[in-house]
């Protein structure tokens, strides 16, 4: 499953998703604490510092926010841009304040590295990179250019320059660490918020679908018998109006239009068929039915089932779960994509599990990935898997949603590669490339005597 098949709102646009409100309401909280230190300084502390500058400065944000208050609507979404000019003006006001209050021998400079960690979070990684710059030169320029701490007598209050360098070094680290510790998680979230997103949204497509089907299997079972019906007696009329030829050529018409009615119905449901008798299915026709839409796509697939020891002949009926199929296609396509000219899809069941294997004999797994395999955006394909995999720019969501969905399922899931050349019974086989195999627990997935067994029996006719 590509990413282009969804619209899914990646992690790297959400710069635009930050209301203004949220914004102001975090600025109105900066306001209070820089207020409330710059009274505690004078009130308690005694310290002479330009409390009018000061105020002046904290009042530019006052005005900021009542401006963009009274201006913009509250839920107004502000994009890429007026977030980094935001995040830039707190940064700025915040050095102006520290330029007039001591510099880096002002306790509260290590706050430089707030609107970095902001940025980080919620801005593209060139916004960070941009303010974190900002950020490390004002603190460099507040090192030597500041108006100094002194009390009302005059006596200044300064710590030694070895402490201002470690002030600076330790402001500089924390920029860095911080920013890459934040960036780093951030991206994690979004990727995996992403990924969860494309495969709700699989899920829900062939969810669609299977409804679908249902509807149109269960409107061919009724429709059945009628156009039997329609189909006998316009045969019958015809062979009476043998004598009457545009009589005849009528009912010969009405019976071909009902052969047309059917032969439609027919492959409409074959769409997805949700009646009773087609919400479950052998195993085998399951695992068919989702390898199907791969079949004339240059690449052979061979099918291998058979009970394990102790298994029935018969391969049990499972639930046609939508998430099932959805994530056994998914697995088929990638072992199609990248396979030299065969795929293998094996399939075993025994009376307490149920086991699906597919193999290709492509170059398989890269050997630094193997082990992340169904993470969302493990990698970026490289040309060279881009040319392997035409008309395909994957970020990793393919595995990744037949991971999610055959997991909701009750399956566990394991990658490998198969370069030993054997298979499981130790016979050679030329299946040396990428190798999955997905292990359900039999209860969860068959449709009989599992956890949740599906009823049986005549279907209800549809009525108004």
């Amino acid at each position: 499953m590509t990413e282009t098949e969804f619209d899914v709102l990646k992690g790297q646009d959400r710069g635009n998703w930050i209301r203004l409100r949220t914004i102001i309401l975090l600025r109105w909280g900066a306001i209070g604490g820089q207020l409330a230190a710059l009274l505690v300084a004078r009130e308690i502390y005694g310290l002479s510092l330009e409390y009018g500058l000061c105020f002046l400065v904290v009042g530019t944000s006052v005005i900021g926010n009542l401006v963009a208050s009274f201006i913009f609507p509250e839920n107004k979404r502000l994009s890429e841009v007026e977030n980094l000019l935001m995040v830039l003006f707190d940064l700025l006001q915040l050095c102006l304040l520290l330029y007039l209050t001591g510099g880096l021998h002002n306790p509260f400079s290590i706050l430089v590295v707030g609107p970095v960690t902001v940025s980080a979070m919620a801005l593209t990684g060139r916004s960070t990179l941009f303010i974190g710059s900002v950020a490390i030169g004002l603190a460099t320029v507040l090192t030597e250019f500041y108006l100094p701490l002194q009390t009302w007598d005059g006596t200044q209050l300064q710590i030694a320059d070895i402490f201002v360098f470690g002030q600076w070094l330790a402001i500089v680290i924390a920029i860095v660490f911080l920013g890459i510790y934040s960036r780093w998680i951030a991206t994690e979230l979004h990727s995996m918020s992403d990924a969860l997103q494309a495969t709700q949204m699989a899920l829900a497509r062939e969810q669609k679908l299977t409804d679908l089907g249902g509807v149109v299997a269960a409107a061919a079972h009724e429709l059945g018998t009628p156009l039997a019906t329609i189909k006998l007696t316009s045969s019958e009329l015809a062979d009476d109006l043998e004598d009457r030829p545009d009589l005849a050529e009528d009912a010969r018409l009405i019976r071909d239009q009902a052969d047309r009615c059917r032969d439609i119905l027919r492959s409409m449901g074959r769409a997805g068929k949700d009646d009773l008798h087609m919400r479950q299915a052998p195993f085998t026709t399951v695992i068919e039915e989702a390898a199907d839409p791969h079949q004339g796509r240059g690449k052979l697939i061979h099918y291998d089932f058979g009970p394990e020891e102790g298994g029935d002949d018969l391969p049990p009926p499972i639930l046609r779960k939508p998430e099932l199929i959805h994530g056994v296609r998914n697995l088929v396509q990638n072992a199609v994509d990248f396979a030299s000219g065969n795929v293998w899809i094996e399939g075993r069941w025994s009376n307490d599990r149920i086991a699906l294997r597919i193999m290709d004999d492509g170059r398989g797994y890269a050997p630094q990935v193997i082990g992340r395999i169904g993470d969302p955006f493990v990698r970026r394909r490289r040309s060279s898997a881009s040319s392997q995999r035409p008309g395909y720019e994957g970020m990793g969501l393919g595995l990744f949603i037949a991971k999610t969905l055959l997991e909701r399922t009750g399956a566990e899931l394991s990658f490998a590669n198969g370069s030993d050349g054997v298979d499981r019974a130790g016979q050679p086989t030329e299946a040396t490339g990428a190798i999955v195999e997905v292990v359900w627990p039999r209860r969860r997935v068959d449709a009989r005597s599992g956890d949740t067994p599906v009823p049986s029996g005549e279907n209800k006719p549809i009525t108004n």
